[in-house]
């Protein structure tokens, strides 16, 4: 008695909180196909992934299959019974393809017919003021720095019209309203600045409610560099396709960090390097002016010892 042989069947059933795109792509992946040949799976029929396996490579691919959220099934191989009259006479057409020539669709050994599905897009729509999507790091760094530039000019703006108000009234309303026209520029650009945040965490496949780590002491001062530094996934995941291409004014405005960073540094030492330049002056001048001091001192005792003793009155008397 030969050994019974399984089959690894699927009805495009999904694991739970597995979304199809995801087991689309990890499909494809264990397949080494790609997704648009994968899609014809999920057509709701019963497909045959892998025929005449034994019991433990049965199990073994089952397991495999779980692992990217595909929820298939062993099932035994059915005895193989041949009858004369099931048997259809089939009319293929002289034009016609081998692949279009299915007796019956229907059959688990069939390679499935239905419709392909939705096309995944190659790359995902850009939206600035959303928490959908994916962003690179350099493009992170570009929407970073445009939000940036076009914030300083209005904190400026709200500064100057508060101090012209104060001038202009002597009262503290100016201050007042400057504060509220600051408070609210700074409320939306923290607004904006988490959604360029989350949409990072999920070029890297990470949800975007791990943006509250920034809010972690000494950790969150750390988290925003694994943002700039880490790479994202190269193609799709759980949150969409990857993102566009980087252009040239993504890849200027990113360099405009490293020109400001050279700035703060150069400024950074100018600075120290003038406050120990200013130190060294008023030393120097002290210690200049402690050594004229100490001069002045020590020549008049000398002109006090050079001038000549008055003679004493007994000697003049003598010499009279």
């Amino acid at each position: 008695m030969s050994e019974k042989r399984f089959n690894i069947v699927f009805d495009g059933a999904l694991l739970p909180g597995v979304d199809t795109t995801t087991a689309k792509l990890n499909l494809a992946e264990l397949f080494k196909s790609d997704v648009s040949a994968i899609e014809r799976l999920f057509s709701g029929r019963k497909v045959s992934l892998k025929n005449n396996l034994s019991q433990g490579e049965a199990q073994q691919y089952l397991e495999a299959l779980h692992k990217s959220g595909i929820d298939a099934r062993i099932e035994a191989e059915p005895s193989l019974q041949l009858s004369l009259d099931e048997v259809q006479e089939s009319t293929h057409q002289p034009g016609a393809r081998h692949s279009d020539s299915i007796v019956d669709p229907v059959s688990p050994y069939a390679p499935p017919r239905a419709p392909v599905g939705e096309t995944l897009a190659e790359y995902s729509t850009l939206k600035p003021f959303s928490f959908d999507g994916r962003i690179g790091r350099l493009r992170y760094l570009a929407w970073t720095m445009v939000l940036m530039l076009a914030v300083l000019p209005l904190v400026g703006l709200g500064f100057w019209f508060a101090t012209t108000w104060l001038l202009a009234s002597d009262s503290v309303t100016g201050l007042v309203v400057g504060g509220l026209l600051g408070a609210v520029v700074l409320i939306a650009f923290a607004f904006v600045s988490i959604q360029f945040n989350v949409q990072r965490l999920h070029d890297l496949g990470w949800s975007g409610w791990l943006w509250l780590i920034n809010l972690v002491p000494f950790v969150g001062s750390i988290f925003p560099f694994i943002l700039i530094i880490a790479p994202g996934n190269t193609g799709a995941n759980q949150y969409g396709p990857p993102p566009p291409r980087n252009t040239t004014a993504v890849k200027l405005l990113a360099s405009l960090w490293l020109v400001m960073i050279v700035l703060i540094f150069l400024a950074t030492f100018a600075g120290i390097f003038g406050a120990l330049q200013e130190d060294y002056g008023s030393g120097a001048s002290s210690s200049y002016e402690s050594s004229e001091s100490s001069g002045e001192t020590t020549e008049e005792p000398a002109a006090e010892a050079a001038e000549p003793a008055p003679p004493s009155v007994d000697y003049e008397e003598e010499e009279q």
